[in-house]
């Protein structure tokens, strides 16, 4: 399948580029970009194309990426609400998730790639029970995502991270998986010296819930003498790298560490103030080198799946924890999004619209009240855009959402219908 983009703002990315060009052409094959030209350029015509679509002067964007997921947990959305983590997790969250099944899980997976979609998010990071049915749930929708284990002392195993590292990293495949655990807190020190010696033979990196509340790092203190961030690092879990999920309550000495190990820092703004975790240091992060990536986390700590209220919220918090209104500014959050997201869900070649990059675009309606006028096209999205404004949302080269209308295999209404049947027997 040939499919030429035409007469469309761009902000390609391309080797981390943010500059805006117009009037600009995007051709793509089997799910791949050949070349990204001018209108003007007679590229075009060295092609038989199957689709040409005119952008209209619209913006074209490497999708977003959702790089900290519970995609499930939309069966839990506006059911456990106004409780801090801790209180949250233990007598909300898990008794309910002992109910679920793997095929519950691919159904409240696919209801929640439909948000996915309809808010231009063409990666997503996830961590959750079973992920061979989540894996089968995205391949059908056409969803790509990245995955990780989410290992404690009662839910899988370092056995079943092993398996799921051979079976899920297939070249081209839009499902990759990488060794990971829920957190320290849940984890005995003997587990997470297994899952640091799984990442050392495969020599890959690991990702976790880190530093998210005081409590937990509290704790962690009483009982190792060392932050998590330190403690994981002492028993060499993060030797090939990997990232951590909140990063809210870092310490100093925690800074050089995360940049020695090439970790990413991967904030939740919207789960972080609903649960009252605190505002992650995004800045200082970032002015010590330390890349920042952005992720929902799961629909029932948010509640929604919407990026454009991430993006907003990761610049504005950090104008609010600097007391600086000139911290953040909304292109650097724009580039995380699209580009260092990219990285750090270990899917590099969709960081950009580029040769040889995979066609995962979104094309953002200016011509909505919303974006007028156009003084500043990346600041509109960041500060003002919302989902109203996706026209359609690209994954490898299928248009899987176009103006309201989606193309994952099955109908919304279905899986509303699935949805709620199911919510009928776990909720009786």
């Amino acid at each position: 399948m040939r499919i030429r983009l035409y007469h469309a703002r761009l902000i390609s990315f391309a080797n981390g580029d943010t500059e805006l060009k117009e009037n600009m052409q995007v051709g793509i094959e089997d799910g791949r970009i050949l070349y990204v030209a001018s209108d003007e350029d007679a590229i075009k015509e060295q092609y038989v194309w199957d689709v040409e679509r005119d952008c209209g002067g619209n913006l074209l964007l490497p999708g977003f990426k959702n790089c900290h997921t519970h995609s499930a947990m939309t069966f839990l959305r506006s059911k456990a609400d106004d409780l801090p983590l801790h209180e949250w997790l233990n007598e909300t969250v898990f008794p309910a998730e002992a109910k679920l099944t793997a095929e519950d899980i691919y159904v409240f997976t696919k209801l929640a790639i439909l948000e996915y979609l309809q808010s231009g998010i063409t990666g997503i990071f996830e961590m959750y029970l079973t992920p061979d049915s989540i894996a089968k749930a995205c391949r059908e929708a056409g969803m790509r995502i990245t995955m990780t284990g989410g290992v404690n002392n009662f839910s899988q195993s370092v056995e079943l991270l092993e398996q799921w590292v051979q079976e899920f990293n297939e070249p081209d495949d839009l499902v990759k998986f990488v060794p990971g655990f829920h957190a320290e807190y849940t984890c005995s020190k003997e587990l997470l010296e297994r899952i640091a010696s799984l990442a050392q033979k495969y020599k890959m990196p690991v990702y976790a819930h880190i530093s998210e509340t005081k409590k937990e790092v509290a704790e962690c203190k009483e009982r190792y003498g060392m932050t998590p961030v330190a403690f994981l690092d002492s028993m060499g879990m993060f030797e090939y790298g990997g990232g951590g999920y909140h990063m809210v309550h870092l310490e100093e000495e925690d800074y050089e560490m995360i940049r020695k190990r090439k970790l990413y820092a991967i904030t939740n703004p919207a789960s972080n103030c609903k649960l009252a975790s605190g505002i992650a240091p995004v800045t200082k992060l970032l002015s010590e080198g330390i890349p920042v990536a952005i992720g929902t986390d799961g629909p029932a700590s948010n509640n929604a799946l919407d990026f454009f209220r991430e993006m907003y919220l990761t610049s504005v918090l950090a104008k609010i924890r600097d007391e600086d209104a000139a911290a953040l500014p909304a292109m650097e959050v724009l580039k995380m999004a699209c580009y260092t997201g990219a990285h750090a869900m270990c899917t590099p070649e969709c960081d950009s619209i580029d040769a040889g990059k995979c066609a995962d675009l979104i094309l953002l309606d200016l011509s909505q009240p919303n974006m007028q006028p156009l003084h500043n096209i990346g600041k509109n999205v960041v500060y003002a855009g919302s989902k109203s404004n996706v026209i359609f949302t690209m994954i490898s080269g299928r248009i899987l959402y176009d103006n309201g209308e989606f193309a994952i295999g099955t109908t919304k209404e279905e899986i509303y219908a699935e949805a709620n049947r199911i919510l009928n027997r776990i909720f009786a």
